[in-house]
């Protein structure tokens, strides 16, 4: 949670802090300041004692950063070539990371781009690991208050298929209820964030939007393409809800979807699995997909396993035939629930009304 009170406050914005010094504080003791341009702020600075303040990537003057210091406040600089806000206090908006019309160019692609040459070094792996520590604390932020339902699926389903219109039927349905959340990707992760947008929309403008999407249908081989028709899709209908991305620059030929109002991208895929998972607090729907959602599965259901009558979540596995013969990974994990707390907290069904209707009875 965001600490504005008590004796470790975050300082994310000039305007908060000019409205703290001006209603009387006169030590920045305990203060994170982060990513703040503090650069015609010299005088208030001085004004005020800095001892045990934390200067998080600020930009001060040489005289100011030399005279913080001397009174006792710690700076951390941003570290060298980075592209990324490394001590960045918000998630990401789908304008941010497509920046340019020109995917190639855009921020997400420079981000990815640097990550490859750059990653592997100490300051980059530095500007990695101080970037997904901030997203992490911006997305706890962020899911204060909500409650969030995770889908999971594959990253092929194509725009004009049945499934991908299945997604976005499901995000629709669980967004009534809840707030959706998704890897942030293409395909599945897609279609269900996009269902998520058109939470407050008539159930036709899901068909509307699906007829827009039709004419790119995957980001191959063309993201481009792909990007601009869901611009549009977003300027069409342009009042969306809001719905979560997790994506990663580990996986960066896949563009993250335009569609989630939030995007907690991160570098470490790892990090950003395990988050997902633990944030989704009231359940999981998994839908077909392969290697990454059968990982997913396995995952969730290791918490579960291990989890008490208080704290277990719904899984829900969508696609009988699926689940059971293509990737059977129902009968392990029906039989790794038997017994356990999880054991009627874990289903199969074959459409994604029953999925959502489970989800909203909380079961």
């Amino acid at each position: 949670m965001r600490r504005t009170r008590g004796r470790v406050i975050n300082v994310d914005s000039l305007q908060d802090f000019d409205h703290r010094l001006s209603s009387g504080a006169r030590s920045l003791s305990g203060w994170r300041l982060r990513s703040l341009d503090l650069s015609d702020r010299g005088r208030a600075l001085r004004s005020v004692e800095v001892a045990g303040a934390l200067f998080l990537g600020c930009t001060l003057q040489d005289d100011d950063e030399v005279s913080v210091r001397a009174r006792g406040a710690v700076v951390f600089p941003t570290v060298p070539d980075s592209p990324v806000d490394t001590y960045r206090a918000m998630l990401y908006t789908p304008d941010e990371l497509y920046d340019a019309a020109d995917y190639a160019q855009s921020f997400d692609a420079r981000v990815y781009a640097w990550s490859q040459r750059a990653g592997a070094d100490g300051d980059g792996a530095l500007a990695e690991s101080l970037h997904d520590h901030s997203i992490a604390l911006a997305l706890e932020r962020w899911v204060h208050g909500r409650r969030l339902v995770g889908v999971m699926g594959g990253h092929d389903a194509v725009r004009g298929d049945v499934g991908y219109a299945d997604g976005a039927r499901l995000g629709r349905m669980l967004a009534q209820s809840h707030t959706v959340a998704t890897g942030g990707g293409p395909g599945a992760m897609e279609a269900v964030n996009l269902g998520g947008y058109l939470a407050h929309e008539s159930p036709d403008a899901v068909d509307e939007a699906l007829r827009a999407l039709a004419g790119a249908p995957a980001f191959r081989p063309s993201i481009d393409a792909w990007a601009k028709a869901a611009f549009a899709v977003r300027e069409l209908f342009p009042h969306g809800a809001d719905s979560l991305g997790i994506p990663t620059w580990h996986y960066g030929h896949e563009p993250p979807n335009a569609f989630a109002s939030a995007i907690a991208k991160y570098f470490r895929n790892a990090q950003r699995e395990a988050i997902l998972l633990e944030i989704c607090q009231a359940g999981i729907v998994f839908l077909p997909g392969a290697g990454g959602t059968v990982q997913e599965i396995f995952q969730d259901a290791c918490e579960n396993y291990y989890a008490d009558e208080s704290s277990t979540a719904p899984m829900v596995l969508v696609g009988k035939e699926y689940w059971t013969r293509t990737y059977p990974a129902w009968p392990l994990l029906k039989a790794l629930a038997r017994g356990r707390a999880m054991q009627p907290h874990v289903h199969l069904v074959d459409a994604v009304d029953d999925a959502a209707a489970l989800m909203a009875q909380g079961v």
